[in-house]
């Protein structure tokens, strides 16, 4: 695996998960691997789980480790070409990627959606930037469409919990007070593609993510219809997708809140959230924190999904 940006560059699944389990059944197995080597985690946007996982991760690894954080521990830097850069950004990220380059072996990119033009975004700009220019392996630490570290974590989550061979796994939109991207949901439509899981959507209605993402999964407008029977139960806000309202938030109904009565529709489901989670607007507190919830899991499994990448591509070097 020469880079990572999508879960299914992982290849077979099966054999990703095994790998993902060794790795958590010894941590610190494989650290003559990631020895001399450094990992650079470039950061264009807030984290936590993200930074703690991935920086853990690749010291178990036994890998040197920088952390930057852009416009904050270096340059403002400009990103678009043919820009004149008289304004207060000094330095270009074209100059900027391969000098980050010259100091690492691998290099993580965590790079939201800027909800200014839904070409760039989903044409992955200054993701693929680092790709072209670093010349360094480089995974995705979150970009504008996808966060594939979070649905490997979701889907090992769902392999150690559940009960049955196919469970039924139900991603809900639900409400948040500005407009959030579509890299989660996106994502974790694509690893439920993979597995052969029942999965099903549910969004309010102009809410329907690309066509390239939600695959053969069953979408509904209907959200307990699409909670009764679930065994998993995924919340997220998302911004809608079409061009026209691309990045707006035009639906703030708090009947999608996932409560206690909400719940109460499913096969006693396990909760889902990749967190940060607004409560009592995505979650009520007595869903998050009832023994049903699995976020604290998940969020540890952010580890566990970056450590098994992070060797995949130390393997390719």
């Amino acid at each position: 695996m020469k880079h990572f940006t999508s879960i299914k560059q992982l290849g077979d699944l099966k054999d990703a998960l095994a790998a993902a389990a060794a790795v958590k059944a010894n941590r610190f197995a494989d650290q003559e691997l990631g020895k001399n080597k450094t990992a650079l985690l470039v950061f264009f946007n807030n984290s936590l789980r993200t930074r703690l996982s991935t920086q853990k991760a690749a010291q178990n690894l036994g890998m040197n480790v920088i952390v930057l954080d852009v416009n904050q521990g270096a340059w403002k830097l400009e990103t678009g070409h043919g820009v004149v850069m008289d304004g207060d950004k000094s330095e270009h990220l074209l100059e900027a990627i391969p000098v980050m380059g010259c100091y690492c072996d691998v290099i993580g990119i965590r790079s939201f959606a800027r909800f200014e033009s839904r070409d760039d975004d989903y044409n992955e700009v200054i993701l693929n930037q680092f790709i072209q220019y670093s010349g360094r392996p480089v995974f995705s630490m979150e970009a504008a469409t996808r966060h594939p570290l979070q649905t490997f974590a979701d889907i090992i989550t769902i392999e150690e919990h559940k009960t049955k061979a196919r469970p039924k796994v139900v991603m809900t939109w639900a409400p948040h007070p500005k407009a959030l991207p579509q890299a989660v949901p996106n994502s974790f439509a694509e690893g439920m593609s993979m597995t052969d899981y029942e999965f099903v959507i549910a969004n309010p209605e102009g809410y329907d993510l690309a066509p390239e993402f939600v695959g053969n999964a069953k979408v509904t407008h209907n959200q307990d219809e699409a909670l009764a029977g679930a065994d998993f139960v995924y919340a997220k806000n998302w911004a809608p997708y079409q061009a026209d309202i691309y990045g707006k938030v035009v639906n703030y109904d708090m009947g999608w809140t996932v409560t206690k009565e909400k719940m109460a529709l499913t096969n006693d489901a396990f909760f889902m959230h990749c967190l940060p989670v607004r409560r009592n607007m995505i979650v009520t507190d007595e869903v998050i924190e009832s023994p049903r919830s699995l976020v604290i899991p998940e969020a540890a499994n952010r580890e566990i999904s970056a450590q098994t990448v992070l060797k995949m591509l130390l393997q390719s070097l």
